[in-house]
């Protein structure tokens, strides 16, 4: 990438490099990149997940959304101020983002730190340890959720409902077809993830509900995970809600009151144990880039 302001090409590996650690429904990642001279693109990749675990595609954007959360995250760290262009051509509904670049006056310690932060972040399915958190840390978490035009709502009241609509909805993937369609996936989510322990549960949550919200959502989960990563939490997202309908209006209307629209939910808390959190396979760059020739 030739331009004066535009990051060399190692550096946008570098930043990609980052960006593969991103959360993903089923760890698919189904993103792909395009990296022209001036510009770098995101397209949704439906290839990375059968079309029975998530046939509107809701998951997927949702995935992509946290990577190109990642990816800012990553280019600030870098010294490059991403200047991002969401569905920037409406006849090509995949065509998630266009990525354009202005350099920084200086590299804020803190994006260094958040980006240190994504590159150590795992998704926990274990048990969580049973102290509270703090409401000043939630407090925070949803500012995170905010910033990235997400709702984050703890489902105090409402847990024992929450908690059912998961079950409930997880009896989808409890299906045969289902069960078919997840078993060659390198990371299976459980059908029913743990539910009695003390985790926070909260519902990460969009004003409106078709694919630009999806890639708002993404962007504000993968906020709220790196900002609960650096406070020492851990976290897991939950999709089950995501593919049962009739369950997400559930939610919608007792724990939203009928505002806003359910997208996923959030276990949250502190670890049981010091051990460190198994880290799961991810693709590597070349399987999710490409370099786009320059133009003549």
């Amino acid at each position: 990438m030739a331009h004066v302001s535009a990051p060399s090409y190692d550096s946008v590996c570098s930043a990609l490099s980052l960006t593969c650690r991103a959360p993903s429904v089923h760890n698919c990642q189904p993103w792909r990149w395009l990296l022209a001279e001036r510009s770098l693109q995101l397209f949704l990749d439906l290839s990375r997940l059968p079309e029975e675990l998530d046939p509107a595609g809701r998951a997927q954007v949702i995935s992509c959304g946290a990577a190109l959360n990642y990816v800012r995250v990553a280019f600030a760290a870098l010294g490059w101020r991403a200047l991002v262009h969401r569905l920037p051509n409406p006849a090509q509904p995949g065509h998630l983002a266009s990525i354009q670049f202005s350099p920084r006056d200086h590299v804020s310690p803190e994006m260094v730190a958040l980006a240190g932060v994504a590159g150590q972040r795992r998704t926990a399915r274990c048990s969580f340890r049973a102290e509270p958190v703090p409401p000043e840390l939630l407090t925070a978490l949803r500012a995170a959720a905010e910033t990235e035009h997400g709702v984050l709502v703890r489902a105090a009241e409402h847990r024992s409902l929450l908690v059912d609509a998961l079950r409930r909805a997880g009896q989808y993937r409890e299906t045969p077809e289902y069960q078919k369609a997840i078993a060659d996936l390198d990371d299976p989510e459980p059908a029913v993830p743990v539910l009695t322990d003390e985790a926070v549960l909260a519902v990460l949550a969009t004003r409106g509900d078709r694919v630009d919200s999806w890639l708002a959502v993404g962007e504000a989960l993968s906020a709220v995970l790196l900002a609960a990563a650096r406070e020492g939490l851990v976290t897991c997202p939950l999709n089950q809600l995501g593919e049962v309908a009739e369950e997400r209006e559930r939610v919608r209307a007792a724990v939203l009151g009928g505002a806003g629209h359910p997208q996923l939910v959030l276990r949250l808390g502190w670890p049981a144990s010091d051990e460190p959190l198994p880290m799961m396979p991810r693709r590597v760059l070349a399987d999710s880039m490409e370099l786009l020739p320059p133009r003549r």
